[in-house]
């Protein structure tokens, strides 16, 4: 009975570390995925099946590219790559096909990261472009990280930070020097299309499942054989873990234009259903 319940805490103890490990990567993808889903619907019923491309030609090759660093990083075996394709019959936009080893641990945990590549070449797109185009309005988010984010639990009071920085770095944004600057509305077109195409499809999601059974499975035996030398993994795992309020930071651009994205696709269809009466 005592080995069982040892066991069980074991178990219990792996599940919370891996939501403190790979947790923020879940909720942002399932956020994104959630907004975009919602974008899409109001863009296909104001332009039609179609109206989804109009922001593929940018988005949809950020998206695979995601894919496919992720799968060099890894180890996978890359087999067919297509980072762009309009005329599909099942109305696939793209593609990133790649082989792995089952029995490499490494290259099966990497199925985790490759899956939620697009949300790394995403948001990583959105800040070069920024850095590019917006030079004022990525210092003021540069500054922002440097001074509200730093490495520490996540809690409350983070998460409260990080939500009153996201309202400076959007005001930094739409400011009216911005709206007569020709490169903000380049930069606009940019994010508008990656944040339509940043959100994990269902193949991806499968990717990352498998590729999370693996990481906790790896966690259970972590902490096994912690337990059998008296350590303190759960503390170790915190320590690690104090890199989610960078994440979330980070995440907030994708979901400021995410945001902005849904508001645009909504108005867009209330304007072609207005026209229609």
């Amino acid at each position: 009975m005592t080995i069982l319940l040892s066991f069980l805490h074991i178990l219990l103890l792996s599940f919370i570390e891996l939501l403190y490990l790979v947790g923020i990567f879940i909720v942002v993808g399932f956020l994104l995925g959630f907004l975009e889903k919602h974008s899409n619907t109001f863009l296909v019923r104001a332009f039609g099946p179609r109206g989804v491309l109009l922001t593929a030609w940018i988005g949809t090759p950020i998206h695979e590219i995601g894919h496919l660093i992720q799968c060099f990083i890894w180890g996978h075996r890359v087999t067919r790559v297509k980072l762009l394709q309009l005329n599909n019959p099942y109305g696939e936009l793209g593609f990133v096909e790649h082989q792995y080893n089952v029995n490499s641990v490494y290259q099966r945990i990497g199925n985790f990261f490759i899956g939620l590549g697009p949300i790394f070449s995403g948001i990583g797109t959105l800040i070069l472009g920024m850095y590019l185009f917006l030079p004022q309005s990525y210092a003021t988010f540069k500054n922002e990280i440097h001074q509200h984010v730093s490495f520490e639990k996540l809690d409350i009071h983070v998460l409260k930070t990080i939500g009153m920085s996201v309202i400076v770095i959007a005001k930094s944004l739409f400011t009216l020097d911005n709206l007569i600057n020709p490169s903000f509305w380049i930069f606009l077109v940019v994010a508008i299309s990656i944040s339509s195409h940043i959100a994990l499809s269902k193949a991806d999601i499968q990717s990352s499942a498998n590729g999370l059974s693996m990481i906790f499975s790896m966690l259970v035996l972590f902490n096994i054989g912690a337990s059998l030398f008296n350590i303190n993994s759960y503390q170790m795992v915190l320590k690690i873990t104090e890199y989610n309020a960078y994440l979330l930071a980070f995440s907030s651009i994708a979901i400021i234009f995410s945001l902005f994205m849904l508001g645009l696709s909504f108005l867009l269809y209330k304007i072609k259903d207005a026209a229609k009466m």
